[in-house]
């Protein structure tokens, strides 16, 4: 019997539970503890199939203790620990299944999963090449090495393995969805959308498809329609900080102040580790011309995420604005240096303030 459930975000998770081949018969019975493993692991399944993961590892856990060279109990208590977010367990059952049984081709997928959310993408790639090899026609393992190499920065790449698995699964609206996200970071706007807009035919009920193109619109200056957009994805994910973080950057540009005060805050409730969040509040308090709890947000999304250049370049200009100009042009020199520019707005802006820190006062 072979049970598989795939819970998605951004990656595919197997969640194929393992289960031993049918006992033989009497004559040619195993032991009794391999017996007793078997009879916990069946019952863990049970347990885990039922939501209550601390007995399944109990029973995982006993299972192990009759006989520890049984791949699919590792693995399985590894879907457990996976599911409660213990990643380090969940890594460590891993490692064990796959020592034990080399083609595992869900231990390998999982084992990526985990450490793509611990941000080891090249490791994360590693282990999904090694499903793709062991099984080159799921399209879940040419998803989940996709969404790897895109957060490595190789979009290129990333898109290849989108089309790969859209091409295995043509109504695989992850991956439409996913290549979607892929190529709007890519700039390339208008084929986004049409990827957004074929996951949105395959499941309405897709909110990280809404999120997408909400972003699609706003960069495309729809901000009515990005809002609509938004909307739908909290409405469908309301635990999803990131989606109330991308609606208060709407309202923002549109310049409601407060309710995209209302929605950032809300974000960072939700996740406090939303480096995004942070810059974004910060952006507010810098429209409310509240300049040192702008630098104060800035500073919490750097340390979250020193990448964010654009981020350097708003802390810079609420640096000028206080007259600092040697910390403003060291974040100035930063954004550049991670790619970001700078608008003529903020240039003449530092002249002047240059200017005005040279000059002398005048004598009476």
């Amino acid at each position: 019997m072979n049970h598989q459930i795939r819970l998605v975000a951004l990656l595919v998770f197997s969640c194929c539970l393992g289960w031993l081949a049918p006992l033989p018969a009497l004559a040619q019975a195993p032991s009794s503890r391999t017996a007793s493993a078997a009879s916990y692991l069946a019952r863990g399944n049970e347990w885990l199939a039922k939501g209550e993961l601390d007995r399944a590892i109990a029973d995982y856990d006993l299972a192990i203790a009759f006989d520890a060279r049984i791949a699919v109990v590792y693995y399985n208590r590894g879907v457990a620990r996976h599911r409660k977010g213990d990643l380090t367990g969940a890594l460590r059952d891993y490692d064990r299944a796959t020592e034990l049984n080399p083609r595992h081709t869900d231990a390998y997928l999982n084992r990526g999963a985990v450490r793509h959310e611990l941000g080891e993408f090249a490791a994360a790639i590693n282990d999904f090449s090694r499903a793709i090899e062991l099984n080159p026609r799921d399209p879940g393992a040419w998803n989940n090495r996709g969404m790897a190499r895109g957060d490595q920065g190789d979009l290129v790449a990333a898109i290849a393995d989108f089309d790969q698995a859209i091409k295995l699964d043509a109504r695989n609206v992850v991956a439409w969805g996913n290549r979607c996200g892929a190529r709007y970071r890519q700039g390339a706007l208008d084929a986004a959308l049409a990827d957004c807009n074929r996951a949105l035919k395959l499941d309405a009920r897709h909110a990280q498809a809404w999120n997408n193109r909400g972003l699609l619109r706003q960069e495309k200056g729809d901000l009515d329609g990005a809002l609509t957009d938004l909307d739908r994805a909290i409405a469908l994910a309301p635990q999803q900080a990131g989606f109330f973080s991308n609606r208060g950057r709407v309202w923002l540009l549109k310049g409601d102040v407060e309710r995209a005060l209302s929605d950032v805050n809300h974000a960072l409730a939700l996740d406090p580790r939303l480096a995004e969040a942070w810059g974004y509040r910060g952006a507010v308090w810098f429209a409310k011309r509240d300049f040192t709890r702008a630098i104060a947000d800035f500073d919490e999304a750097l340390k979250l995420d020193p990448r964010l250049a654009d981020v350097y370049g708003s802390r810079g200009v609420a640096l000028l604005m206080q007259g600092k100009v040697k910390e403003a042009e060291a974040d100035f020199a930063r954004c550049r240096a991670l790619g970001g520019t700078l608008g003529p707005e903020t240039a003449a802006l530092l002249q002047e303030m240059k200017q005005r820190a040279t000059q002398k006062p005048q004598r009476k």
